[in-house]
């Protein structure tokens, strides 16, 4: 699919394989379904070996993900890139990749709007003070004592 622009005021366009051209927006509502090339779809047993290679490379990508959900990395961004890997072949990955972006873009709204913003700040300062209370009791009463020089009693 090649991209350019039109002379109707700058407006980003696709040309697709039939050679119509498709705004933004109609690109990203396209039909779901197999994004592999023309001639892998056309035979059964090609389509169905390109298939379980992408859900191979899909379920390692995702499988990494979970890894580093406990370790250092980014483990949410690399599911969502074995998500979308899947997508490219998978039905049910593009309905779910399409939710996710959805619920992704009400919930950026929902941050940006002021009265959220305030509620969060105001939140986030509230528990930060209770932290700094409850940290200052326990020194209070207890001290610092480092782990390492702590004697048996």
């Amino acid at each position: 699919m090649n991209t350019g622009s039109d002379d109707r005021g700058g407006v980003v366009v696709a040309i697709d394989e039939a050679g119509e051209m498709k705004t933004g927006e109609e690109r990203a509502e396209r039909g779901l379904g197999s994004r592999a090339p023309r001639f892998v779809r056309s035979r059964r047993v090609l389509h169905l070996s390109w298939q379980v290679g992408v859900f191979v490379i899909g379920l390692a990508v995702v499988a990494a993900g979970i890894v580093m959900l406990p370790l250092p990395g980014p483990g949410w961004v690399v599911i969502f890139g074995g998500m979308a890997i899947w997508a490219t072949e998978f039905v049910w990955a593009q309905l779910v990749l399409r939710w996710t972006k959805r619920k992704v873009t009400e919930a950026a709204q929902r941050a940006l709007d002021p009265r959220v913003r305030r509620r969060n700040i105001a939140l986030t300062v509230i528990g930060l003070v209770t932290i700094g209370v409850l940290v200052g009791i326990y020194l209070w009463k207890f001290g610092l004592v480092m782990p390492w020089k702590i004697e048996n009693q």
